[in-house]
């Protein structure tokens, strides 16, 4: 036997459900009703990529701490799916709870003695109030959000609430909600010991003025404050959503108000390819355009994309990175595409690549890389994924300065054509490797717009001579050298003391970092650590480096391409960067970055007392 668990605002609930029951909607509902109550809440969708009928599981944190990571391991198991009952049970930590539909008995065999037992027999409650097929699935989630809300003290007035929001103008709706609701409330009050679960809400005011968003939505709101008026894509998954949220966006906010005309253009292209195409094409002719898309598309745009770099002629990619290699795993986070979209196209390559750490920042970052992509004529990616981008996460309300005016970077105006400026499309003409370009339509009479994808001169003139093309190339790293000191620049955090360790990691694995950095203090383990926003590197990284005996890299995927980078860009002996790995398709987890840089800590400590002693 194991002592129940003991814990206020600060457990993890797990529901496994099977995909099309119509449970996502409820477990959103058990999230916000908790983050109502003021305390800080982190859930995660996992679902199948395929068919209706498959596993799904809904993972909630909870947490006054404020941490928005996972944690790891589960507190409480919501068990509504037989298929998968066996790995449920096996997943709660010893003196956890398991609820279930007790409707049907099962063998204690089905029970580990370590934990606690909730059973409410849900179905037999929904066959005894409802006749329709269809309602008794539905209403079952329902009622075992009430039952759930008595056993963990939830407040039922702020469950209540929210279905007057959802349902505002369709009483019919929010009676039959909140009947099922309290027909969960009722039985487990009559039935059940209230002192059966030891895991409880209470209220609390942690959550401040934080908003609560997914990624997608938000890098979608950020292109269209970033002036995007050019949106071409192709469905794929996790990507879909961010374009079908500019769309809505666009449609509040971009319309002409005397004549209702849109002032955008919205494309869903026959395939990736001509997503890409199109974005260039529209970037070409002085539009700001973006894409998204996931690895998959990335594969198949490399060639366009390899253009735009050359040509340079701007472009906004939103990468939200999903499991590979091919199709992979459609449904599952990795933070896998970094080699592929760094260097992305063939020949010498390298592109400017983004990490934001959470829907605040997609925000921002998509905004900024249409700025971005303009000052530096070539393609832009910002680098998200599912985890971000089709998870709610708190964060920081969006802010915008409305006097903010858009970096169009060095273009020829009607006045500098009129008065006979020298141009050359690919000529330098101040040392930062970036050239002036010329949008079609600036001068009415005079104007020259000239790409070329091939080898030319700085005059655009075609040319295969050695020393032109040597010329060219070295231009385009001077431009990534300027790169370098406009993209993001990274966040450091230091140690309580001075420590031979550092710690790099980026993008979705940041939650989970800040409460592994806060664990291995409170271990004795002192870790500096820094959160790289953007590749090119710039020189703090480089310092980072240095200044450390030994650097973790955290990053999830299964080659280290993160610590790949590090090694090729900033010439770092492999040796000193340790790459902490996690690639399951799971979002990484506080308890497993902890525990690999405790072990590696310890692994390094009996070498290093040898080489000293």
């Amino acid at each position: 036997m194991h002592p129940p668990l003991e814990a206020t605002n600060d457990f993890v609930v797990k529901f496994a459900n099977v995909n099309g029951s119509g449970s996502a909607s409820a477990n959103e509902l058990f999230a916000r009703s908790i983050l109502r109550m003021g305390v800080p809440v982190s859930p995660r969708n996992i679902f199948p990529s395929n068919i209706q009928g498959l596993p799904t599981w809904y993972e909630v944190r909870v947490t006054e701490q404020g941490y928005l990571g996972r944690r790891g391991g589960v507190d409480l198991m919501v068990a509504m799916n037989p298929q998968t009952w066996a790995q449920d049970v096996a997943e709660i930590g010893p003196g956890g709870y398991l609820f279930y539909d007790s409707t049907k008995p099962l063998p204690l065999s089905a029970f580990r003695e370590d934990i606690t037992v909730i059973g409410v027999p849900l179905t037999a409650i929904c066959n005894a109030t409802y006749s329709d097929v269809r309602q008794r699935q539905l209403f079952k989630n329902i009622i075992y959000v009430g039952a759930l809300s008595v056993l963990l003290d939830i407040d039922p007035a702020v469950i209540e609430k929210l279905f007057g929001e959802q349902y505002k103008g369709k009483e019919k709706l929010l009676d039959s909600n909140i009947k099922a609701l309290h027909l969960g409330r009722d039985w487990v009050k009559k039935n059940l010991d209230p002192g059966i679960c030891r895991l409880k809400v209470r209220r609390a005011d942690r959550v401040g003025n934080r908003i609560f968003v997914e990624g997608n939505n938000a890098a979608a709101l950020g292109c269209v404050y970033g002036g995007a008026t050019v949106c071409a894509w192709y469905p794929i998954t996790p990507s879909s959503s961010l374009a079908e949220a500019f769309q809505a966006h666009c449609r509040r906010l971009r319309h002409d108000k005397e004549t209702g005309k849109a002032r955008y253009a919205i494309v869903q292209a026959e395939d990736e390819l001509a997503a890409i195409g199109m974005v260039i094409g529209a970037a070409w002719n002085g539009a700001r355009a973006f894409t998204s898309t996931s690895g998959p598309g990335i594969s198949l745009m490399t060639e366009f994309i390899g253009l735009a770099y050359f040509a340079e002629v701007p472009a906004v990619i939103i990468h939200v990175q999903r499991g590979g290699p091919s199709t992979g795993m459609p449904t599952r986070t990795q933070q896998a595409d970094l080699l592929s979209c760094a260097y992305a196209s063939n020949g010498d390559t390298k592109h400017v690549l983004l990490f934001p750490e959470d829907p605040k920042e997609c925000f921002d970052f998509s905004a900024a890389a249409l700025d971005l992509a303009d000052r530096l004529q070539t393609p832009i990616f910002v680098m998200t994924d599912l985890d971000i981008g089709m998870n709610q996460r708190l964060c920081e309300p969006f802010q915008w300065d409305d006097k903010r005016a858009y970096d169009r970077g060095k273009i020829m105006t009607a006045a500098d054509i009129t008065a006979g400026k020298t141009f050359g499309r690919y000529l330098d003409v101040d040392g930062d490797g970036i050239p002036y370009r010329t949008l079609p339509g600036t001068h009415p009479t005079k104007g020259a717009y000239f790409t070329r994808g091939t080898s030319k001169d700085r005059f655009a003139r075609y040319s295969e001579e050695g020393p032109v093309y040597v010329d060219n190339m070295e231009r385009l790293l001077k431009k990534f050298d300027t790169a370098k000191t406009i993209v993001p620049q990274p966040i450091a955090r230091k140690a309580s003391r001075t420590t031979r360790y550092g710690a790099l990691y980026f993008g979705s694995t940041s939650p989970s970092m800040h409460e592994a950095l806060d664990r291995l203090e409170a271990h004795g383990h002192h870790v500096d650590a820094m959160r790289v926003r953007a590749f090119p590197f710039s020189q703090p990284i480089a310092d980072f480096v240095a200044a450390h005996d030994v650097v973790f890299v955290v990053e999830q995927n299964r080659d280290g391409q993160l610590r790949t980078m590090l090694m090729s860009e900033l010439g770092t002996n492999p040796r000193k960067l340790v790459a902490v790995l996690h690639y399951d398709g799971t979002p990484i987890t506080a308890r497993f970055i902890t525990n690999e840089i405790e072990r590696a800590i310890k692994e390094a400590a009996p070498r290093r007392e040898k080489v000293t002693s």
